[in-house]
């Protein structure tokens, strides 16, 4: 399946359907009497999230969402039926912009929310709308109006609470594959994860907490280079970041350095974002050699860091025991913001 995060999209709300002139045919009734009925409104443009979508793919084939006009009035005052809504599914996580102003128009992140992006046309006026005293038999009627019509740009940021980050070959994918159900591709080259991916880790108390891969960023990542300048966006809705080093790396402290210089450039407060510095594949050193790394690490950071083998499982529950306490912590604070 392609990752696909942002896309360009127009929607074309539905016009009003047009008011008519209709007379009814009755004895002293001047001119028959007016009874022209109201043209129907013309349908709206809807967004609406889904859990089930993960990604804006199926809009690189489809730009173009129009919904229904409104029907004419029709006689006996009768109103024209109003246009059918077009309902457009997308994930949950997906902010809406104007794409011609830049102007946030809203960010759908909870199942069902929806948002009308273009509003329907109203149905134009029939004569019998036209009725007063001084105008017995007006021969005239109003067309609907036109419906809305935007150009938009979606933008996806995935919906995680942990966040995994750190250099390629961190180890990153092998640790969502063991802490949850997703199977992302895993090999010993850099830039094997070319996408997210997200899994579900099950709390102690049984409730699931989504996790997120996110693919290796890179020094200048902020600006542009590899593949991080895609991604880092995603890291915006984390509560809590795992800044995942390769432990076998030949410049431990300088990969823990590159990722915190490159959150604090991108902004947006991940610097600030609530952190866990883990050591992974310490299947491979010894006792002596991770103590040596950690020492290394800590006048750099006042985080505590863990040590951990991913493909052996070694200190896996220590770290999450820790995670479960950040997020409840998280959990407890007022001004605490999710999703941002």
């Amino acid at each position: 399946m392609q990752f696909i995060d942002q896309v360009e999209i127009q929607v074309k709300a539905g016009d009003g359907g047009d008011g008519i002139v209709a007379f009814r045919r009755e004895k002293y009734v001047p001119a028959g009497g007016p009874s022209g009925g109201n043209g129907g409104w013309g349908g709206s443009v809807i967004l609406k999230a889904v859990s089930h979508l993960q990604t804006l793919l199926d809009f690189r084939y489809a730009h173009l969402f129009k919904a229904e006009n409104g029907q004419r009035g029709g006689p006996s005052n009768r109103t024209g039926a109003n246009g059918q809504d077009r309902l457009i599914e997308v994930p949950c996580g997906t902010m809406v912009w104007n794409g011609e102003t830049g102007e946030l128009l809203g960010d759908l992140v909870k199942p069902e929310q929806t948002l009308v992006v273009a509003k329907g046309g109203k149905g134009g006026l029939g004569n019998k709308h036209f009725l007063s005293n001084s105008q017995r038999a007006p021969d005239y009627a109003l067309p609907g109006l036109e419906g809305e019509s935007f150009a938009l740009r979606l933008e996806l940021k995935l919906l995680a609470e942990v966040g995994i980050i750190g250099l390629p070959n961190a180890g990153k994918s092998t640790l969502i594959s063991v802490l949850s159900a997703a199977r992302p591709k895993i090999a010993d080259y850099p830039f094997t994860t070319l996408i997210p991916n997200l899994g579900v880790v099950r709390r102690p108390n049984g409730d699931g907490t989504v996790f997120a891969d996110i693919p290796g960023l890179i020094e200048g990542a902020h600006l542009g280079t590899g593949l991080g300048h895609e991604f880092l966006r995603h890291i915006e809705r984390t509560r809590l970041l795992i800044h995942l080093i390769d432990a076998t790396a030949a410049d431990v402290l300088g990969a823990y350095q590159t990722i915190q210089g490159e959150l604090r450039a991108y902004g947006h407060g991940l610097g600030d974002r609530r952190q866990i510095i883990v050591l992974n594949k310490i299947d491979a050193l010894e006792p002596e050699q991770i103590s040596h790394l950690q020492e290394t690490i800590a006048p750099h950071s006042a985080l505590p860091i863990f040590a951990i083998s991913a493909v052996s499982g070694q200190g896996i529950d220590a770290m999450l025991a820790v995670v479960w306490q950040e997020l409840a912590q998280l959990d407890s604070s007022p001004t605490e913001q999710p999703f941002l």
